[in-house]
């Protein structure tokens, strides 16, 4: 990605309003920005081209799957050297269950976020894949007795941000 453009108001607000309702009609999108309804839609495809929005999705209640329970683990590799760093990263992509998976500066090297059925099924997953899988050392596990706050919504300013081009 390269700086070769920012994000202004309108930007801002277009983006705000789709990450809370990615459905939300082309038409409506543009009233709610003061925009005409063709100006919008090359805003947003932009928007699109230039890699800002990512992607659209349906967020899934996890009770409706069967994934109540939700883990954080940290990892503690063996070596942090580049080799190791990439085959776990590789491993990891590989795993549905692993929802976000994170490289820490600090007393461990990974933090996992992952959804289970339940602590029998975590515990599969540990045995069976991750305290097999190369280069990993030591894990912990805390497990989430109660989610407070769980938003995918990013915080929004009205200032132009600089943004950089994939």
């Amino acid at each position: 990605m390269t700086k070769d453009y920012s994000l202004d108001s309108v930007d801002c607000r277009l983006l705000e309003l789709l990450q809370r309702d990615g459905r939300i009609t082309n038409q409506e999108l543009a009233r709610r920005c003061g925009l005409s309804p063709p100006a919008c839609h090359e805003r947003v495809k932009r928007l699109r081209e230039r890699g800002v929005i990512r992607g659209y999705v349906a967020l899934i209640e996890p009770k409706a799957l069967a994934c109540d329970l939700l883990v954080f683990v940290e990892i503690i590799l063996e070596r942090t050297t580049a080799d190791v760093f990439k085959t776990f990263s590789e491993n990891v992509l590989a795993i549905p269950e692993v929802m976000e998976c994170h490289l820490i500066a600090g007393r461990f090297d990974y933090l996992l976020k992952a959804r289970f059925a339940d602590m029998a099924g975590y515990r599969d997953f540990l045995e069976s894949i991750l305290a097999r899988m190369h280069g990993v050392r030591e894990t912990r596990t805390y497990a989430v007795v109660e989610e407070v706050k769980n938003s995918p919504l990013l915080p929004f300013s009205t200032k132009p941000v600089e943004v950089a081009q994939r």
